[in-house]
């Protein structure tokens, strides 16, 4: 979790990778509607987030069922959405954690399919920083932080399943 540009879909794929899980990305749940809201540089509302929140809860449950596991990237900016994920059973938050500049640095350099970067201010004031998550500093690199998140939630190879 953490504000646009902190490298969730980045670390996250590593992460699925060196895990032998699948990889989700919250963006992929979102309805059309929230998608044209975010294209045109519009925050969303907690109205807006439920309904998406609540996809990726079934999805999560879903592969909780099946007797899977899987990685999911998501902003989950504020403790009621993790909460609301939590929903999906066994749950654990990594909190990719960044500074204004640094992550303000990095959106400058690339293209979002509708993110923009004006809107990562309003991510920031929305942003509840997890007292119950693993914290990954953002400025790491990426198989630092890999290693980081696998040995802090325990996750080796032997026990990764």
């Amino acid at each position: 979790m953490g504000v646009a540009g902190s490298g969730k879909t980045r670390v996250g794929r590593a992460l699925a990778e060196s895990l032998g899980w699948p990889f989700h990305d919250a963006d992929d749940f979102h309805p059309p509607a929230n998608v044209a809201k975010m294209a045109a540089g519009l925050p969303l509302t907690d109205d807006d987030r439920w309904p998406w929140l609540d996809r990726i809860v079934d999805a999560l449950w879903q592969i909780g069922a099946d007797g899977g596991n899987a990685v999911l990237a998501c902003s989950a900016l504020r403790q009621i959405y993790r909460d609301r994920i939590a929903r999906a059973g066994n749950v654990r938050f990594v909190y990719l954690k960044g500074d204004l500049a640094t992550i303000a640095a990095r959106l400058a350099v690339r293209s979002h399919k509708y993110m923009p970067a004006s809107l990562l201010p309003s991510q920031f004031a929305t942003l509840e920083e997890p007292a119950d998550a693993l914290v990954v500093d953002i400025c790491a690199d990426l198989q630092a932080k890999v290693a980081t998140i696998r040995q802090g939630l325990g996750l080796s190879p032997a026990n990764a399943a």
